[in-house]
């Protein structure tokens, strides 16, 4: 490891300032909001071009806020229990791994088990979300009340480990790099922390390489979740066929579409996660800020 790498993991891992877990999961409460509702046309393209139905089927262009309301009911929460226990992990792992070589490690396993406990409030209105944006209900209370009539409390954790199986791999890439991206450009200009708008262009950068590199897990993850082993779509019209488990679905998608079909919605997401990440990055170190001023 270079001197460079070394001194950067140092800062990454021994601020000189941290905010309460209540300041982080304020921060994250509001940074996950302002993503959620700023980008969510992005998003909707995105599951629509990966929907088995295909984008016009889907809906197109059109309604490109269906599922909004879910996908606010569980952003704050959600981002709430992931920089909760990320950042408590992180404090925890650093006592027990204080050797800067194990900075990357660290961070990995910190956001790894922030995107496991932050799944159990995310995949519940993320299945609601995306059977809305590719138009099976035109309401929430319908697509509620047909899980929970078809598929039962499970059916709101279908995709549950795809989504694990994507965001684990997603966040030991975007975050090591976020970290050593924003403490390395620190120590290159003699300071100890970045400002929130510096921190926001390395939350772009990594969050775009991470998209990229794991849109073929979140193709599997939509397939599942937008499958139905009961469906009842709106206006009584069929939905996706069923996909069931990681694997088969990863088989079945390169059997019947090829692999390019593993990289549907590709753009459309890099770029949502690209913005996102600077914008969600970008509020978290603000309020991170602000709330370490008021201690």
């Amino acid at each position: 490891m270079s001197d460079l790498s070394s001194s950067a993991s140092t800062l990454a891992v021994v601020p000189t300032k941290q905010a309460t877990l209540l300041q982080c999961m304020l921060a994250g409460a509001m940074a996950g909001t302002a993503v959620d509702t700023a980008l969510f046309p992005l998003d909707t393209l995105k599951t629509r071009l990966q929907s088995k139905a295909g984008f016009a089927a889907s809906g197109g262009f059109r309604g490109v806020y269906s599922g909004l309301t879910s996908a606010v009911i569980g952003s704050a929460p959600g981002a709430s229990m992931f920089f909760v226990t990320y950042e408590g992990l992180k404090k925890t792992l650093t006592t027990v791994l204080p050797d800067p070589q194990h900075a990357p490690m660290v961070h990995m396993m910190s956001a790894s088990g922030g995107e496991i406990a932050a799944c159990f409030v995310r995949v519940p209105t993320e299945v609601i979300k995306q059977r809305m944006q590719t138009k099976q209900f035109t309401t929430t209370s319908a697509a509620f009340k047909s899980v929970i009539h078809n598929e039962g409390i499970l059916g709101f954790y279908r995709g549950y480990f795809s989504t694990v199986a994507r965001e684990i791999p997603f966040t030991c890439i975007q975050f090591p790099l976020y970290e050593y991206m924003k403490k390395s450009y620190a120590f290159a200009t003699h300071r100890q922390v970045v400002d929130p708008w510096e921190a926001a262009i390395c939350g772009s950068i990594a969050g775009g390489i991470a998209a990229a590199i794991t849109t073929p897990l979140d193709v599997i993850k939509t397939r599942l979740m937008l499958s139905q082993r009961h469906p009842v779509g709106a206006g009584g019209a069929p939905s996706n066929a069923y996909y069931s488990g990681i694997i088969s679905t990863f088989k079945r998608i390169l059997a019947e579409e090829g692999p390019r079909a593993l990289f549907s919605g590709v753009g459309p997401r890099v770029m949502w996660i690209s913005i996102g990440g600077s914008i969600f990055l970008g509020v978290y170190e603000k309020v991170k800020v602000i709330a370490s001023r008021d201690n």
